[in-house]
């Protein structure tokens, strides 16, 4: 049976090409540090116009100056005011990544209304207010990727993560939300899910030999992943080379979410 011209492959399409983002712009929120960092420094190896916008400016500039095609950006995401001078300042986007995250490990019974308000804020209402308003512009343009980070903890859970995996779980629901809404404008949303990555945000973790161990020990590769290992998919999904997926979560956790349990029985 004969497949419909819709999903024929364009006559002379350049594979070698499909991952280029030559011409466009791109702003990466938390390019300051680990997978944010490691992002703009990808999407700017592939041709893009990269803006490192970090809280930190200073950690943006050291950014920025790794490559000819990087430049800073202060922006204080918890700001929405900001939020909004930034998409109004940075002109024509053609891809956001939001990288910002924080977490606070503790029983839910000992989190305190600051203690949730922080994680929430940050995680999840921030991620909104970027959406809202680079998303804005990408739909009014007919065309955008927008690529925040989830975590596996949006599908597993452990003692002392309820928040955190409670935001990333929420985050998810946003963008496929944000994906149905903005697909018929042109704009395309994903979530990237990693698993334990080497980044400030987990240094507590691999302080403690035993639990960095245990962790190592839960994926299929049986360890963890650097920032840089985070930057491939970044790129496929900011790409034409992902031209047709939205609203999807696509893991890249050495396989943690595919194992369970941490003990491996004799055989």
């Amino acid at each position: 049976m004969s497949m419909p011209p819709s999903s024929e492959v364009p006559v002379g399409t350049d594979y070698s090409r499909l991952f280029r983002l030559d011409g466009r712009r791109a702003v990466v929120v938390g390019a300051g540090s680990g997978i944010g960092r490691e992002s703009a420094l990808a999407l700017a190896a592939y041709g893009a116009r990269v803006v490192c916008a970090d809280r930190d400016l200073e950690a943006a500039e050291a950014t920025a100056r790794l490559g000819p095609d990087l430049s800073a950006y202060r922006l204080d995401v918890l700001d929405g005011d900001a939020v909004r001078r930034a998409s109004a300042e940075l002109g024509v986007v053609d891809v956001l990544v939001d990288s910002a995250a924080t977490n606070v490990r503790k029983h839910l019974l000992d989190y305190s209304d600051d203690d949730f308000d922080r994680v929430v804020n940050l995680n999840l209402r921030a991620a909104f207010q970027l959406l809202r308003a680079f998303g804005s512009g990408m739909a009014a343009r007919g065309r955008g990727s927008i690529i925040a980070f989830s975590s596996i903890r949006a599908v597993t859970v452990e003692p002392g993560q309820g928040v955190y995996a409670a935001t990333k779980a929420g985050l998810v629901q946003l963008l496929r939300a944000a994906a149905a809404e903005l697909g018929p404008r042109g704009v395309r949303v994903n979530a990237i899910a990693p698993g334990v990555v080497a980044t400030p945000l987990t240094a507590p973790i691999r302080a403690v030999p035993e639990w960095a161990e245990a962790y190592a020990a839960k994926s299929a590769l049986g360890r963890w992943s650097r920032p840089d290992e985070l930057a491939g998919a970044v790129v496929y999904l900011a790409s034409d080379a992902s031209s047709f997926v939205t609203g999807t979560q696509l893991f890249v956790d050495g396989g943690w979410t595919a194992i369970d349990g941490r003990y491996t029985p004799p055989t």
